[in-house]
């Protein structure tokens, strides 16, 4: 007699332990802005008895996932957390691969350079190399940026079409972080679109005042953009006769990366030609 084949999300039903996934929520609800929580507000949100959430915390505290603060009300998160994300890095083919590719472009162009993915609706650095006089920055390895307010999230959603977006982004006006922040969803497709036929994004000012980013695409072997490699300029602005090389050398090395992750790329000719300058676009 045949087994009925049930619904691969009720079939995996059972292998899940309640326990666990109690614990990893918990860690989850720590962030840039709630970095300190304390027991009955885990267990409210978590709608969990306080009882629960004491367990939780006790085996995450002995396991160093989490401390508490002085005074022993509050926690937050502990260096356990932060050495398994480095370790999780130090395992993606993407940033072993890329980090010598960043060093390289950051001595040839003279200026900090970056390599992201995309979480959902969130970018993430990875890998990050920065000249010896770096202007001072808030983003370091680990950062999540909104994608569709910054220019390296730009390059990870050229793949998605209208209906993607749609479902990633919801809501009816997207939020706003500058004047440059699309503000509909088509209006941000739009663009990326736009950027995907140029293949490379080049702006002053999007995210940041008078920081001006350069980004292009890193695409596997399926042919799907998988990472955003960048460059950071601080204002003001490089000259124009600088930007073009520039431009060339941010492109290149993303492309080389792409190539060592077995991309294959079709002759289009896209993109080719004068850079396109952008910066007050």
């Amino acid at each position: 007699m045949n087994k009925p084949v049930l619904p691969e999300d009720e079939s995996q039903e059972k292998y899940l332990v309640p326990g666990l996934e109690r614990g990893l929520r918990l860690l989850c609800e720590f962030s840039r802005q709630d970095k300190t929580l304390s027991a009955p507000e885990l267990a409210r949100r978590l709608d969990v008895p306080r009882s629960t959430v004491f367990r939780l915390l006790t085996t995450l505290e002995r396991m160093g996932f989490v401390e508490r603060n002085d005074g022993g009300r509050d926690y937050r998160l502990g260096m356990a957390v932060l050495r398994l994300g480095f370790e999780y890095l130090a395992s993606l083919e993407l940033t072993e691969i890329g980090r010598p590719l960043l060093d390289r472009l950051r001595d040839e162009i003279g200026y900090s350079c970056n390599l992201v993915v995309r979480d959902g609706r969130s970018i993430v650095y990875v890998a990050k190399s920065v000249t010896q006089t770096a202007f001072a920055s808030h983003v370091n390895v680990g950062t999540r940026l909104p994608a569709h307010a910054t220019v390296l999230g730009r390059v990870l959603l050229e793949d998605l079409t209208l209906a993607e977006l749609r479902d990633l982004y919801p809501e009816e006006h997207l939020e706003v972080f500058s004047s440059n922040t699309p503000k509909t969803v088509v209006e941000l497709f739009d663009m990326v679109q736009n950027d995907k036929q140029r293949g490379y994004v080049l702006q002053e000012g999007f995210f940041e005042t008078s920081i001006s980013t350069i980004a292009a695409p890193v695409r596997d072997h399926s042919g799907k953009v998988v990472a955003a490699m960048g460059a950071t300029i601080p204002s003001p602005h490089i000259d124009t006769d600088q930007l073009d090389l520039i431009v060339v050398k941010v492109r290149d090395t993303a492309n080389e990366l792409s190539r060592l992750l077995d991309h294959a790329p079709q002759q289009s000719g896209k993109g080719a030609g004068k850079v396109v300058n952008m910066w007050r676009e």
